[in-house]
């Protein structure tokens, strides 16, 4: 487990996970302890014992490849909490949606604004969720690249989701912390693709690319 810190933000990473080796996520407000968990893979059960320690308004999902709920009964049973999600994923049943999330909604925890950024092209609701410098942004890029695209369509969606909703708004310092793997910057996401950009690349790529391709 990692912790990060910023004001009364504290940040706890949890990975590698499962078979998968995903990465999950707690948010939380250290004066009012209320908490947000992102994600449930297989191997959560220190994230509920972390989680347990504070008050967990909801659980969300960064997308719903069912890598990134397989332990959804446990972790829910064990918190209580509502699960939250974009409503154009269609992979988990809809009656285990309890919330629905959309572009820049914003979830409060005590003094902690956690806001949603709507970023399909992984799947078609895939979503990152920033809380001050940290960006969890599931499976739409890594260290390297983007998260795989299941056609060529999916892959320029995504490229247009992560330039014009992480890349230009974002500033350069704020970490990219993924659903899988190592953390990037947003600065250093910049240069890989800038790189990528100067290339000349076929119209039919997609799949899983890296922006060295």
């Amino acid at each position: 487990m990692e912790i990060h810190g910023e004001g009364d933000l504290r940040l706890y990473k949890f990975g590698p996970l499962g078979p998968y080796e995903n990465n999950a996520y707690i948010i939380a407000d250290h004066p009012s302890q209320e908490a947000l968990v992102i994600d449930m893979p297989t191997g959560s059960s220190e994230v509920i014992e972390v989680a347990k320690t504070f008050r967990v308004k909801a659980i969300a999902l960064t997308h719903t490849h069912p890598d990134h709920w397989s332990e959804y009964d446990s972790v829910k049973a064990a918190l209580g909490a509502p699960v939250m999600c974009h409503p154009a994923e269609q992979i988990m049943p809809a009656s285990r949606i309890d919330l629905q999330i959309g572009d820049g909604d914003e979830i409060q925890l005590g003094g902690v604004s956690v806001v949603v950024i709507h970023t399909p092209g992984h799947t078609p609701g895939s979503t990152c969720f920033l809380a001050g410098r940290f960006l969890m942004a599931g499976d739409v890029i890594f260290p390297g690249g983007p998260g795989h695209s299941d056609s060529p369509d999916a892959f320029k969606q995504s490229l247009i989701s992560i330039e014009e909703k992480l890349l230009v708004p974002l500033p350069d310092d704020v970490m990219v912390l993924p659903g899988h793997g190592p953390d990037t910057t947003i600065a250093q996401t910049k240069r890989e693709y800038a790189g990528f950009t100067l290339r000349q690349h076929a119209d039919d790529l997609y799949g899983d690319v890296t922006w060295m391709d």
